[in-house]
């Protein structure tokens, strides 16, 4: 599922297509590492996103909005200052490359008309939006680069822009016959790795493609195949960047099942057979912000969440630790009751016990057998008895206290992981808020300002394929006021059987019972919004509400309940609507 190079033109044909000759209305700068652009034409007002995260950089035109800080960061505002209201002269790409280049005509301070470049490098981890002048000096960047960092390219205020060229690939866009089979012919590689090894912007994908419409086996060597069926994958090759060359794109992503695989800018013949089909979209945009938007959102809220992820992971290994060494001590004291007898059958058989012993034999009548027991010849029997009974009252003090500190204990990592899927399932900012408060009141960090910060996350709304809704609760704090305050008697009641996982509620409201396909999708919830996600099949519990009970002192979102249905499902929520 690769960002590449064709894709990449995909993007440059439509932001001409549709914003060229626009005028930067707005400039936003979301995140740290993100821009979002609002862009007017005389068509209407677009948004483009531009954003350079390290494990997900991506462009595409959106009709979402994003909250932007109170105070702009300075890369935004230099923006601001030298292109509001600038017009869009061209939107090009140098070959194939990952690289975006936005040519803005504006006026300076003086009223002289002057043309800055907005650059957009999509290259994985060195992925940057980088700010010129007309010169082709750097004026900013989002993200700066200095010589300590890169040896091979500095992106710093006041140094040139060039594209560093780290491979020796070749432009895919003006490859010609010998250049083509020289290229492949050259590298002991399968035939599909030779390719994108060979050419700039070529995915994996894409490589396997060329092969597949050629009828030859990209796994294969291309040492292996003829000068006749390397001419087959050089005519596929060419007819394909033909396609890139005249804009002629057919975004789609590919499915196996229900699960998407693959995406490209071109049709993938690859994944047209019974086991997997190919969902077109009409701009490669709307593919784009379709695949890609819940992966953005998990990876910009498991970075805003990291610091309550740590806290967390360290909370939970330092009471395992604590959970196996007070087992361990547990374990040590199983030998009280044997200490018991020994002081017992002393006190009973001892008075014919030689002074000086050092052991006696003596009937067990517990078990009818005859046990030794070891004696200080120091002392009497009597003497003896006592110093057993003595470390079997320590023994058993010993046993009664960690007994009890073993359960706290084990509810505390039962808490501790029960806010990490909690984390785990939380969307956005505000969901971490009630987590964060949670972690306040257990004592694992203090309030901001002292304060409680305002609550607006609420709980995930389903609607069955019976018109039935169906809640579901983000963290422990929400599972107690869905289970307990919204929920009534009748109401039906999921969770994942012994794992921490989301309180899932189905509204019945006045019906008798529920149809059993509601049921199953009411479980298939628990079982997504539980640690068990992802696995084949999942046990669920659940019961009417009435018959779930919360212990006195218990941790937020812990129940108990004693007469329940359960039956084993999988975590496929993919034909539920989401409210």
């Amino acid at each position: 599922m690769a960002f590449d190079g064709v894709t990449i033109a995909a993007i440059v044909k439509e932001l001409n297509d549709t914003c060229l000759g626009g005028r930067l209305y707005k400039i936003a700068q979301p995140e740290s590492d993100e821009l979002l652009l609002t862009i007017k034409t005389a068509d209407g007002q677009r948004r483009l996103l531009l954003s350079a995260d390290a494990s997900l950089p991506l462009a595409y035109l959106t009709e979402q909005n994003k909250p932007s800080p109170m105070t702009a960061p300075g890369f935004c505002m230099l923006l601001r200052k030298h292109l509001q209201n600038g017009r869009i002269t061209a939107v090009t790409q140098p070959g194939l490359e990952r690289i975006i280049h936005i040519d803005v005509e504006h006026l300076d301070e003086m009223g002289d008309l002057c043309q800055k470049t907005l650059i957009v490098e999509i290259m994985g981890k060195h992925s940057n939006i980088i700010f010129c002048n007309g010169d082709g000096m750097i004026l900013d960047s989002i993200k700066h680069v200095s010589g300590l960092v890169s040896s091979v390219r500095e992106v710093l205020p006041g140094k040139p822009y060039f594209v560093a060229r780290t491979q020796d690939k070749l432009d895919p866009l003006s490859c010609d016959r010998e250049q083509f089979l020289a290229a492949i012919a050259s590298r002991p590689a399968p035939l599909h790795k030779a390719i994108y090894l060979s050419y700039t912007g070529i995915s994996p994908v894409l490589a396997q493609e060329v092969c597949h419409r050629s009828g030859l086996d990209g796994d294969s060597p291309a040492a292996a195949f003829s000068p006749q069926e390397l001419e087959k994958a050089f005519l596929t090759f060419r007819e394909m960047m033909n396609r890139v060359l005249s804009g002629e794109f057919a975004p789609a992503i590919a499915y196996t099942g229900r699960q998407p695989v693959e995406y490209a800018a071109l049709p993938l013949t690859l994944y047209d057979n019974e086991q997997d089909s190919l969902r077109p979209y009409g701009s490669v945009s709307a593919l784009l912000e379709h695949y890609y938007a819940e992966k953005n959102t998990l990876t910009r809220i498991r970075q805003k969440s990291s610091d309550l992820r740590r806290i967390v992971q360290t909370a939970l290994e330092r009471n395992v630790k604590k959970y196996d060494l007070q087992t361990q001590q547990i374990k040590d004291t199983e030998k009280r009751d044997k200490y018991r007898i020994y002081g017992e059958l002393l006190n009973t058989y001892g008075y014919n016990v030689p002074e000086g012993s050092r052991s006696m034999e003596a009937p067990n009548y517990y078990t009818n057998e005859t046990v030794t027991i070891p004696l200080d010849p120091e002392m009497t029997p009597a003497e003896n008895a006592k110093r057993y009974f003595d470390k079997y009252n320590k023994l058993k003090r010993t046993y009664e206290a960690l007994s009890v500190l073993t359960e706290e204990v084990k509810s505390e990592i039962r808490h501790l992981e029960s806010i990490g899927t909690a984390l785990d399932i939380a969307l956005q900012e505000e969901d971490l808020v009630q987590i964060r408060e949670e972690l306040a009141a257990s004592g694992y960090i203090h309030r901001r300002g002292g304060k409680r910060e305002k609550i607006t996350s609420k709980p995930f709304h389903y609607v069955s394929s019976d018109d039935f809704h169906i809640y579901v609760g983000k963290n422990n704090y929400q599972n107690d006021e869905l289970t307990f305050k919204f929920a009534t008697g009748n109401d039906w009641w999921f969770h994942a059987k012994g794992m921490p996982g989301s309180h899932v509620v189905v509204k019945c409201e006045g019906a008798d019972t529920l149809p059993d396909r509601t049921f199953e999708e009411a479980a298939k919830l628990a079982a997504y919004y539980s640690k068990g996600r992802g696995q084949e099949k999942v046990e669920i519990d659940y019961i009417q509400k009435k018959h779930v009970k919360k212990p006195n002192g218990a941790k937020p979102g812990f129940v108990v309940y004693y007469t329940n249905y359960s039956m084993m499902i999988d975590s496929d929520i993919s034909g539920l609507e989401q409210i």
